[in-house]
């Protein structure tokens, strides 16, 4: 029998889960086993598969502590405070239900699906005192994880105007990288978000202005570089793929190009087979597919739930099966 389980006003305001309907569809033919929830956040997509499969048991994974409080009074769900990239280690905790390093669980026939929701939370953008918002004053903070050495007054303030590039054009994909950094460097030192937004706004030609805000990439540059979150991401997602059971399928939801980039990088490299010269007359590689891809172009959500949440619109959901051992 479904149990009922209470919507938690709080935590939807924390992080308005994405493509609830679209996820539960596509782990829906799971029906039983242990779910990962790699990006618990809010709590919003757990509780969805809590509600929409019964029989399933989750372990919960966020390197925030501030979600813990979020985390619903069930049985099913376990909540492990780490990286997602640490998903073999955690699984291998005596407190989630019993697992063991490799993820098989006899109760429960392993890990039956991982689930990413990348990037930052609601919560987060609008808690000024994280420092992720160029909209709102706070520290130059940015961290996922309090306790996480780097932060974003480090870098604005310390690092050297080649770095400073970097970053911006490689993880904002910004093409004022140059100008931004320039300034950055002039105007050290920057004391809080909206001066740093200010700084950025100021280096940018004025037809950049009005087309978007001018901080929204260089702030997404510098969150990604303090959170690490491209290695991380690369290493959750082959974590995911060692600790799945056959039939078990990994769901991820990326809101940038980086972050799409790397799922469909890491899923094409486990879904191809043979790659030996087709002028070869027998295989002599040995590589088999891994993943069978379920949504070969991805998802997107609908305009009904983009309108409801516009910070939905950039969301692309990919889902991969496990074929091979």
């Amino acid at each position: 029998m479904s149990r009922t389980i209470p919507l938690n006003r709080e935590a939807m305001a924390y992080h308005n889960p994405v493509m609830e309907a679209e996820l539960l569809e596509s782990l829906a033919p799971l029906e039983d086993g242990l779910i990962v929830d790699a990006t618990f956040g809010g709590g919003g997509h757990s509780r969805a598969i809590l509600r929409g499969l019964p029989s399933a048991r989750i372990v919960a994974i966020d390197r925030d502590s501030d979600v813990e409080v979020h985390v619903p009074k069930d049985p099913r769900i376990c909540f492990v405070r780490g990286k997602f990239s640490q998903l073999i280690e955690i699984l291998g905790c005596r407190n989630t239900n019993g697992l063991t390093a490799d993820g098989s669980d006899s109760d429960f026939g392993g890990i039956a699906a991982v689930v990413f929701d990348l990037g930052v939370s609601s919560h987060q953008l609008d808690t000024p005192s994280r420092g992720f918002s160029f909209r709102q004053r706070g520290p130059l903070d940015m961290r996922m994880s309090s306790d996480a050495p780097l932060t974003a007054d480090v870098i604005v303030n310390t690092w050297p105007e080649s770095e400073l590039e970097r970053v911006i054009r490689s993880y904002g994909e910004e093409p004022n990288a140059v100008r931004i950094s320039r300034e950055i460097i002039a105007a050290r030192p920057i004391t809080d978000t909206i001066q740093l937004a200010d700084v950025i706004a100021s280096s940018v030609p004025a037809a950049v202005r009005r087309r978007r805000h001018p901080a929204r990439r260089t702030f997404q540059a510098f969150r990604i570089a303090v959170n690490s979150e491209l290695e991380e991401i690369q290493m959750g997602l082959d974590a995911a793929i060692e600790v799945l059971r056959p039939g078990g399928r990994i769901a991820v939801m990326a809101y940038h190009s980086l972050e799409d980039r790397i799922v469909r990088q890491r899923f094409a490299r486990r879904t191809a087979g043979c790659d030996c010269p087709p002028d070869l007359p027998i295989c002599v590689c040995g590589h088999t597919a891994q993943l069978r891809s379920l949504t070969s172009r991805g998802i997107t959500p609908s305009s009904q739930e983009i309108e409801a949440n516009p910070r939905a619109r950039s969301a692309r959901l990919r889902v991969v099966e496990r074929i091979a051992p």
